[in-house]
């Protein structure tokens, strides 16, 4: 549960968001770093309902320009737009460089395309921008155990369980590559 100081900045957040004003990105981070921890430490019901309060503060740019290319893109995507949706987040890319999501919507549209390549390298820079963006961890591990690299694949998918536990599909690819990168024991 939110204290109220937390509970009260994202309201502030928000608004201020709504209204078109820049929120200041260390109150973000600061209120996104306490909702990991929680999403860390919760049970398996809260888990997904954690994890979306956090793709809801990442997808909080602070640029109200930004913030609309990463819809359109989104938008893009979901209508099977993917050419479209590449264009978006390449403007996203363009225009805000350090905003992890943007980095992170193209890669899905990369990867919807069949252009492998360009989405490990936009994965990657995601992540360089935030290391615990786990949507983008499990995208790159599935993507390395596609590329018959399983123990590249292995170390993702434990980073992601590491933040984002109580994952079923997660908790098997990871039995699964275990066997692989660890060898089987008699």
């Amino acid at each position: 549960m939110l204290g109220l100081i937390e509970h009260l900045k994202l309201i502030v957040a928000a608004t201020c968001l709504a209204i078109g004003i820049s929120v200041p990105s260390q109150v973000i981070a600061q209120d996104v770093n306490t909702l990991l921890d929680q999403l860390a430490q919760s049970n398996p019901a809260a888990a997904e309902r954690k994890a979306d309060e956090i793709r809801r503060a990442w997808a909080q740019s602070g640029s109200a320009s930004a913030d609309l290319l990463l819809q359109r893109g989104r938008d893009a995507l979901e209508r099977g737009e993917v050419q479209t949706a590449i264009e978006h987040f390449t403007a996203l890319t363009d225009h805000a460089p350090d905003f992890a999501e943007g980095w992170h919507g193209r890669a899905n549209a990369y990867f919807v395309a069949g252009l492998v390549g360009p989405a490990v390298a936009d994965l990657e820079q995601a992540l360089a921008l935030n290391p615990k963006h786990f949507d983008a961890l499990r995208g790159l591990a599935a993507i390395l155990e596609q590329l018959d690299r399983p123990k590249q694949a292995y170390e993702a998918y434990v980073l992601y369980d590491t933040i984002h536990p109580h994952q079923a599909d997660v908790t098997e690819a990871i039995k699964r590559l275990e066997a692989l990168v660890k060898g089987q024991t008699l």
